[in-house]
């Protein structure tokens, strides 16, 4: 649960997600290897029903509900060009038409649904691959209304945190690089960075679709040719980071997404899992989303308020927005807070740590762990 900062006490505790060092440490590779003796369920929260026909109609001035029946009953009412009958219920976007004429109703939109699923490496974020390599959207529950979007991508090798929701609005504001929502990664490349070439990539390096820069790079040791690093980025085009250390002549050999946003990795959520985040912490990312929209109500129909304005060196990013007098350029990389390394907390782990209790409580009885695990190699 990410938490305000005049909150701190609230926020969860940093060893339930996955962190750089459990990467750097191996402590990553090696849960995935123990059995977890409680699984997380494998269908999506309920939601309210939607309203029934006659309901809406009387509710639309059409008449009576008994009238509304009535008039179902003779077929004269259709939903979606199909004839309606006794009891059907009707979704946001349903066209319903009574003696053939169109009908204006108000149903509310279905809330926005998010969930965090474990990408492994091998699959692809598509639909449909020509190549019929394993998808992502074929370990996704399937939603009644609506589809999975995906938010951004990750490519075949690439691995970790990858969002879903059903709401298109949702998806393009977390991806929109005007929002600036960091996505850290720990990358694993062949032979060390020096100096040079960490001020190159933090400055900005040119690459065939623009010039990207890394928010912040910080090392994390390795063993022989392997160096792992910590960075992160407010974009992300194709490929972006590996094509970014390509650029100074460095091979990514390994590459995991373990933060969106103030959305972390979830301890525990193994390759291949999906979890659903539930209203609290769906209303957290939303909030996150606006605080960032808020901070860029200096820029409306296209004017820039030049007093609220302070820019980079030319050829590093997009201007940093601040309120003066007492605005200071930040540093390069510190755009956005850390939630990893402060007191805002994070998103995911509340709602993992509540699936998990309440899969505990009906297995045990409401006795169990929440969590529990048990060293006996892993689930086949």
């Amino acid at each position: 649960m990410t938490t305000s900062s005049d909150n701190p006490q609230s926020v969860s505790p940093i060893s339930d997600a996955i962190r750089f060092e459990d990467v750097v440490s191996g402590q990553f590779d090696v849960e995935e290897s123990i059995d977890i003796a409680i699984p997380l369920k494998r269908v999506l929260l309920p939601q309210p029903e939607s309203p029934k026909l006659h309901k809406v109609l009387a509710q639309a001035g059409m008449g009576s509900r008994l009238e509304m029946e009535q008039l179902i009953i003779e077929g004269r009412i259709t939903v979606n060009n199909e004839p309606a009958h006794i009891g059907q219920r009707v979704q946001f976007g349903d066209h319903v038409k009574v003696n053939g004429k169109p009908i204006r109703f108000r149903i509310d939109p279905p809330p926005a649904r998010v969930i965090a699923y474990h990408k492994p490496a091998g699959e692809v974020v598509t639909h449909d691959d020509p190549q019929n390599r394993p998808t992502v959207f074929r370990k996704l529950p399937k939603l009644f209304q609506g589809k999975w979007q995906s938010v951004g991508r990750l490519d075949l090798n690439t691995e970790g945190l990858l969002l879903f929701t059903s709401s298109g609005e949702l998806a393009n504001n977390l991806m929109h690089p005007r929002f600036g929502l960091q996505r850290e990664y720990a990358v694993r490349v062949l032979g060390g960075l020096n100096p040079d070439e960490k001020q190159r990539l933090l400055s900005g390096v040119q690459l065939g679709d623009g010039i990207a820069q890394f928010g912040s790079i910080e090392d994390g040791g390795g063993e022989g040719s392997n160096c792992w690093y910590r960075v992160t980025i407010s974009e992300g085009r194709n490929r972006e980071v590996r094509r970014m250390f390509e650029a100074v002549g460095h091979a990514v050999s390994r590459l995991i997404r373990i933060r969106y946003g103030a959305m972390v990795l979830p301890r525990g959520l193994r390759r291949g899992s999906w979890m659903e985040l539930d209203a609290t912490d769906i209303g957290l990312l939303m909030r996150a989303v606006n605080d960032r929209s808020v901070r860029e109500g200096d820029i409306q129909d296209g004017d820039v308020k030049k007093e609220n304005v302070i820019r980079r060196p030319r050829n590093t990013g997009i201007p940093i927005r601040g309120k003066r007098p007492n605005a200071r350029p930040a540093s390069l990389g510190q755009a956005q807070p850390d939630p990893m390394k402060t007191s805002l907390g994070y998103i995911g782990v509340d709602s993992f740590s509540r699936q998990r209790e309440e899969a505990g409580k009906k297995r045990g009885g409401g006795s169990g762990s929440s969590g529990g695990r048990r060293m006996s190699g892993r689930n086949r």
